[in-house]
């Protein structure tokens, strides 16, 4: 059997492929991030040798072809019945892949979505970090749209969390067509709430998140450039102050100068007389 994996990135090799088993998590009520509301859907758990080693969430899961109408996946993906198979699914040291197979949607036949991950050690941190490196969308048997993942990326002892994982302009564009040839400039597809991790799972549950919200939002920067403004100009009327006071108290302290009056103009003029 051929192993399927994730395209080959830079300065990572491939793992040992290997086959797996997946099973369906049960129930529970696991918060994210210290969340108090419970999740409407279990994630799906992938599990290679008893262990597991991908989790996979998200609120909504939502594709569109064209011009078409969007399809929601989520209660396929993630619903009590749902029935998407993951047995595609391949872990390893370096490697994962997370297989979401879907079968006939509407008019899509063999709908097949795959997310490509990557596990690699950074010298320059010290640490291994995990990368969602691409998002494929196989359909209609033969056809396929690749999506490079941006930014998609977190310590590999965290798991990943974002409110809008898209190839959407309005969720920052996270999801970007692998070339303007590529079919997927025909498709969109989002992930919201989405929450992956491929690495380092310990006791079936989420690491903490590394989220991608990032703390300069446009509503943040603007309130940081308005207030540099205004320092700026605090700054310079203070300046003035100081320089108004420095000429007054000049003024003050300036020594009033004498000149000394000639002989001939302290007496009378004798032509007058």
């Amino acid at each position: 059997m051929v192993c399927e994996g994730p395209l080959f990135s830079k300065l990572v090799f491939w793992g040992p492929c290997t086959l797996i088993q997946v099973r369906s998590p049960p129930k529970s009520k696991r918060r994210l991030l210290q969340s108090s509301s419970p999740l409407p859907y279990s994630p799906l758990n992938v599990v290679h040798n008893g262990k597991t080693c991908i989790l996979f969430r998200a609120k909504k899961l939502a594709i569109r072809y064209k011009n078409q109408t969007f399809v929601d996946l989520t209660e396929r993906a993630f619903g009590p019945d749902a029935p998407v198979d993951t047995r595609g699914s391949i872990c390893s040291k370096d490697k994962a892949t997370l297989s979401l197979r879907f079968g006939d949607v509407e008019d899509l036949k063999g709908l097949i979505i795959r997310l490509q991950m990557s596990n690699t050690f950074y010298e320059s941190a010290g640490q291994n970090w995990f990368t969602l490196d691409s998002v494929h969308i196989h359909y209609n048997w033969t056809q396929e749209a690749t999506f490079n993942a941006t930014e998609v990326y977190a310590p590999a002892t965290y798991s990943y969390h974002c409110e809008h994982v898209s190839s959407l302009q309005k969720y920052d564009t996270l999801l970007v067509p692998s070339s303007n040839a590529d079919s997927a400039a025909n498709w969109h597809i989002t992930f919201t709430d989405f929450q992956i991790q491929a690495f380092n799972v310990q006791s079936n549950k989420f690491a903490s998140a590394s989220d991608c919200a990032t703390f300069f939002t446009p509503a943040i920067l603007m309130g940081l450039i308005t207030s540099l403004i205004l320092l700026l100009v605090l700054a310079y009327a203070l300046h003035m102050v100081v320089h108004l006071k420095h000429i007054d108290r000049y003024e003050e302290h300036k020594a009033t100068v004498y000149f000394p009056r000639s002989p001939e103009a302290e007496c009378p003029d004798k032509n007058s007389l």
